[in-house]
């Protein structure tokens, strides 16, 4: 999993009928401070209500977003699987 921040969203009036209903959301990797990482945004289906400017959680593999969904023909490789208020890393609180 990566953490990550949603930068925007994915507007399409045809796609895959595995994807009806599901909202596309454009994410980027971020690290501990909050700031993007390096490499390239990512689009993953939305399952949790995540919005523009949410810290969450990306599921990177396309066989956990399958089963996520219950099928193996959907065409996603990342989904976004929680939206994230706040960690800890090394005793130290972090409000996402």
């Amino acid at each position: 999993m990566t953490l990550a921040k949603v930068k925007g969203t994915v507007v399409s009036t045809r796609k895959d009928p595995e994807l009806t209903g599901h909202k596309l959301l454009i994410t980027r990797a971020v690290d501990f401070e909050g700031d993007y990482l390096d490499g390239e945004d990512v689009v993953a289906l939305d399952f949790v209500d995540a919005g523009i400017g949410d810290t969450v959680l990306v599921a990177q593999e396309g066989d956990a977003a399958q089963q996520i969904l219950g099928h193996q023909r959907a065409p996603v490789h990342s989904i976004i699987v929680a939206v994230v208020d706040q960690f800890s890393v090394k005793d130290s609180r972090v409000t996402a």
